[in-house]
């Protein structure tokens, strides 16, 4: 095994060496280009607080389900990976600790996007070429620590050196956006935006539903004891958030149904729900009920709408109680989207004023029904594979199933999804490289020229991303 990680010029370029020639070329025209992050989980108060990150381990383990998902998988507990417990049980608080249980399973990444991303993070970001393993964890520890006490480290430095456009974080819809208002104040705030994200909201069965509600309340400054006064609040705070920069909405449900309720029908859900009384069926119902309110509301306000239904939350209860959300416990399900979304597009998708993004997990969607809905539906556009389809073979079959039948112009360009900051260059490298090689392809078989190529491969990196969520007057 190599001592040193060799980051090599061609990785994840095709193998072939005619299309290796003519992909590095493709690539070599983006890789330079800014990155245009608009679909993203990173906090605002990173960039507020711009602090040095306070370890390896805060940076690149614990706030990253990919990473600890994969150890858990092998016994690793969460808590001795600094995951904190709420039940106020002891975890794991020494990061030198945390880090060696990391680089002792560092052969569990192999083959996996988050070896690409971890490699490319640990030598190009920060300049450290040593292999992770048990041997070598501590040395690792504190080179990378003597890096992020360097101020060209901290977050804001990093967003001009990683060549960061344009930053959208995910925001809850009741947020008061406070972070993003102290950001304007320094000048950042055309450059970190906001996404209004109103999942919690429309989820009556939660336990904390009613709370939440009352926070929507409190930040809107508007009743929200009946059905009228919520969408009035949900609609105040979608201004806000358009006042603060947002230009898209973000809808994680667990189905992509859109059936419309009657108002009265609606009202009636809602009143039960703020009684306590809503039974499982009336709040799926709402729920979908409220996808296709938010279209309306899209129509209206300009917010382009994101929507990536499929993902079982928190498949492990005892785990979610434990740890909380987003801790590797999220599984995909099977998906429809033809007769889940027909409502919503019979009533919007020809709209001038409507867009929608289209995400999935159920890759076995891409060419079946996302693709024939992206290619003819003028406000659909397909999302960027994400989650566990960010990856070197996840990419390259999203662009084989999808492009024959929606082209690349009705996508919306490559959007990272990902809470852990310092990973997003390496994803958007990846990206490159693979779309360089599928372009590649279609040169070789004289399917495309290589100027379309190369033009294709701009216009996917950066050009789509903004004309996707551009705003419209």
């Amino acid at each position: 095994m190599p001592d040193t990680i060799s980051l090599h010029p061609d990785r994840a370029l095709p193998s072939e060496p005619r299309l290796r020639d003519v992909a590095r070329e493709i690539y070599h025209g983006t890789r330079d280009l800014p990155l245009v992050c608009l679909h993203g989980h990173v906090d605002a108060s990173l960039f507020d607080r711009d602090e040095p990150f306070a370890d390896p381990a805060a940076l690149l383990v614990t706030p990253d389900h990919y990473v600890t998902r994969m150890l858990v998988s092998q016994g690793v507990a969460p808590e001795d990976l600094g995951v904190r417990r709420l039940d106020g049980g002891p975890f794991e608080t020494d990061p030198r600790q945390i880090w060696r249980r990391f680089c002792e399973g560092w052969f569990l990444f192999r083959g996996t996007p988050s070896r690409f991303w971890l490699e490319h993070e640990l030598v190009e970001v920060f300049g450290i070429d040593l292999v992770p393993s048990a041997e070598t964890a501590d040395a690792i520890f504190d080179a990378l620590s003597e890096r992020l006490a360097d101020p060209a480290c901290r977050p804001v430095s990093l967003l001009d050196r990683f060549g960061i456009e344009l930053l959208s974080t995910t925001d809850p819809a009741q947020a008061t956006l406070s972070d993003h208002r102290r950001l304007a104040e320094k000048g950042l705030g055309q450059r970190i935006i906001p996404t209004f994200r109103p999942d919690a909201l429309v989820r009556l069965a939660n336990p904390a539903w009613r709370q939440q509600v009352e926070q929507l309340a409190g930040v809107a400054a508007l009743d929200t004891g009946d059905y009228v006064g919520y969408l009035a609040a949900l609609r105040a705070q979608r201004q806000r958030f358009i006042a603060a920069g947002a230009l898209a909405a973000d809808h994680g449900h667990l189905t992509a149904d859109s059936t419309p309720l009657s108002p009265g029908r609606a009202a009636a859900i809602y009143q039960r729900a703020c009684a306590g009384e809503v039974t499982p069926d009336e709040a799926r119902a709402f729920e979908a009920h409220m996808l296709f309110t938010f279209a309306q509301m899209s129509t209206d306000d300009g917010l382009v709408m994101q929507i990536h239904p499929g993902v079982a939350r928190d498949h492990h209860s005892e785990s979610f109680a434990v740890y909380g959300p987003d801790q590797g416990f999220d599984i995909p399900v099977r998906t429809e989207y033809t007769r889940a979304l027909q409502p919503l597009l019979e009533r919007f998708g020809r709209d001038p004023n409507f867009r929608a993004v289209l995400f999935t997990v159920d890759e076995t969607t891409f060419s079946r029904e996302l693709a024939p809905l992206a290619g003819v539906y003028p406000s659909i556009r397909l999302g960027a594979p994400w989650w566990f389809l960010d990856s070197p073979d996840g990419m390259r079959r999203f662009r084989e199933a999808a492009t024959e039948t929606a082209g690349f112009y009705n996508t919306s360009g490559f959007v990272d999804d990902t809470r852990a900051f310092a990973s997003i260059p390496a994803r958007h490298d990846l990206s490159r490289r693979i779309d360089a090689g599928y372009l590649a392809r279609l040169v070789c078989e004289h399917r495309l020229t290589a100027d379309e190529a190369a033009e294709t491969a701009v216009d996917l990196a950066y050009r789509l991303p903004l004309a996707a969520y551009a705003r419209r007057s």
